[in-house]
């Protein structure tokens, strides 16, 4: 039985989501069940899902990807920002370039602009070519910039 139709069957007779049946599938399985019911759009099932999966593997790159994405998701950005951080910690100098930019996106969301530059700047240092991360930066950069202006303005 895959792990969507246990949650269907635990849906249907209107239990929660049982820790036990949950374990017997692997945080990649669990992963790609989130994925697949976002996609279906059962957010607060993905949501639930993506908790359980988080108590059971909570330092699998697998959980600590789909709940970052979950909580970007959500925009719950400190949450966001903390998964995202663990998992580029986990994750080394085999950090995806993906990775790098959802990780600035978040420090943006989260209002925290030179965090993000920095972390635009360290994917860049792996990933010189990479366009999204250089878009990122050029951004954060002109922000960084106008910020600077400002605040000469005023003294």
């Amino acid at each position: 039985m895959t792990l969507i139709q246990e949650l269907m069957n635990q849906a249907s007779v209107g239990g929660l989501l049982n820790a036990q049946a949950i374990k017997r599938f692997s945080p990649a399985e669990i992963r790609e069940t989130i994925q697949s019911l976002v996609a279906t759009e059962q957010i607060n099932l993905a949501n639930a899902l993506g908790d359980a999966g988080m108590a059971l593997y909570p330092h699998s790159e697998d959980m600590l990807a789909i709940c970052s994405l979950l909580a970007m998701m959500n925009q719950d950005w400190p949450v966001a920002v903390e998964l995202m951080e663990e998992l580029v910690d986990l994750q080394g100098e085999t950090t995806p370039p993906f990775t790098y930019v959802m990780y600035v996106r978040a420090l943006r969301c989260n209002l925290d602009p030179v965090r993000a530059l920095e972390v635009a700047r360290q994917g860049l240092a792996v990933y010189p070519d990479q366009l999204e991360l250089l878009a990122e930066k050029l951004s954060l950069d002109d922000f960084s910039d106008a910020m600077q202006s400002t605040t000469q303005a005023r003294h």
